[in-house]
């Protein structure tokens, strides 16, 4: 493995981390209009939070980085994180890679899933 990442690897997960932040954010704060199609209004905004913005961002770091080295290294790996705080994280980077929608049949891969 290549002790540092070329700019494409770098541009690809960074684009992935920053996705992965935007849909835990999503989930965190609001009920409606992931895509913010339309002005945020107080209806689209949760009045108590569901997971811990502080916690997420480095939940999703790791695991971007570890589905490179697992790639890379072709290694057996499980991600084991508390149902707690960061939970949002771990459904945002299921939900990226597709095996959320899977196991969630009803939660679609487009912005209605979202």
């Amino acid at each position: 493995m290549p002790d540092i990442l070329s700019n494409e690897e770098l541009k690809l997960i960074d684009a992935y981390w920053r996705a992965a932040n935007y849909l835990s954010i999503g989930q965190i704060y609001l009920y409606d209009n992931p895509l913010l199609k339309e002005s945020l209004t107080l209806e689209h905004i949760k009045p108590r939070l569901l997971g811990h913005w502080g916690t997420t961002p480095g939940l999703n770091f790791i695991y971007a980085h570890l589905n490179r080295v697992i790639k890379t290294q072709d290694l057996n790996v499980i991600y084991i994180a508390g149902p707690g705080h960061g939970g949002p994280g771990l459904v945002a980077n299921t939900y990226l890679e597709g095996t959320y929608s899977e196991v969630y049949t009803d939660i679609s891969r487009d912005s209605e899933g979202m």
